[in-house]
């Protein structure tokens, strides 16, 4: 016997679908400010503006690749053989967001040493006109993609990219500033440096926290020892074996587990409370449980897993 439930399934996918507007917008706006950014930084030389310009871009693209994971979960939920729908779609654009602002900071960050040997002159003017109004566009963004980051790990890479962006046009502001008043031509690579520094642990961290779900991994936050004895304490249940605990996309931990039950145990009962209490305690809404009533605690099949 088995017991499982699916109405968690649409709560995540309308935590990041109702988000899309926000989205759209903040996509719409850095588009716009990367290309000037761009252009500029390749008439004034700046390699911290096209530092900033290069990790703008990464920030369009990883919206765009939320919104296109987003539309693509939304539309996959009626197809009857994908059971789970495309969730894990969004956990592959994250992944694909960190890989790629790696490789722009990485970049960066060997260009700014190159540079340090002797820098080059670079306009301090249009440098700070461009530094700001990607500040003022970064904070937008900021403020757009915030209520969604945390709900959603694809959100909360577009969020985390745009941070970074706002910390490096800060950086930009600062090194033309000091560039106009002591013509320091070091500043320019050191802000560039600062900024890849900046960004690489924070966008390994989200690597990371993608891996961790595509692997299946137990999520960071539960016990899995712990969710073993919780349910091995409610009434009826002799045995917990073959217990699989993993993240199917941000914000939905599911479970599956075999029970074995007491001889006298009441099916319907030991059901209702397993799933009350993963539900209660560890915030898992979707488990697939199989009883086994007065089975021969340890027996697991052949699954070599157990």
């Amino acid at each position: 016997m088995g017991a499982g439930h699916d109405h968690h399934h649409g709560s995540i996918a309308n935590a990041a679908y109702r988000h899309r507007g926000r989205l759209w917008a903040a996509f719409a706006l850095l588009g716009a400010l990367m290309a000037v950014e761009a252009v500029t930084a390749l008439r004034t030389g700046s390699l911290a503006l096209l530092s900033d310009a290069g990790h703008m871009f990464t920030d369009v693209l990883g919206i765009g690749m939320a919104l296109a994971a987003i539309t693509a979960t939304r539309r996959s939920t009626s197809d009857p053989q994908r059971t789970f729908g495309l969730y894990r779609l969004e956990v592959l654009a994250a992944l694909a967001n960190a890989v790629l602002l790696s490789g722009v900071a990485v970049y960066v960050v060997v260009e700014a040493v190159r540079r340090f040997g002797d820098p080059p002159e670079v306009s301090a003017g249009p440098m700070l006109v461009v530094a700001v109004l990607g500040l003022l566009a970064n904070l937008v963004a900021f403020g757009l993609l915030r209520p969604g980051a945390k709900e959603n790990i694809n959100l909360q890479g577009a969020y985390l990219e745009v941070l970074g962006d706002l910390l490096g046009s800060l950086g930009v502001i600062g090194a033309a500033l000091l560039i106009s008043v002591t013509d320091w031509w070091w500043a320019d690579p050191l802000v560039a440096v600062a900024i890849g520094v900046f960004i690489l642990p924070r966008t390994w961290r989200l690597g990371r926290a993608a891996l961790r779900i595509l692997v299946q991994a137990a999520p960071e936050h539960l016990q899995v020892t712990a969710v073993h004895d919780r349910l091995a304490a409610v009434p009826g249940v002799a045995e917990v074996h073959d217990l699989h605990v993993w993240t199917l996309t941000s914000g939905m931990d599911v479970a599956s587990a075999h029970l074995t039950t007491t001889p006298d145990a009441e099916v319907g009962a030991v059901l209702t409370a397993a799933r009350t209490a993963l539900r209660e305690d560890f915030r898992i809404d979707h488990a697939t449980l199989q009883i086994e009533p007065g089975a021969t605690p340890g027996a697991c099949g052949t699954v070599e897993w157990c």
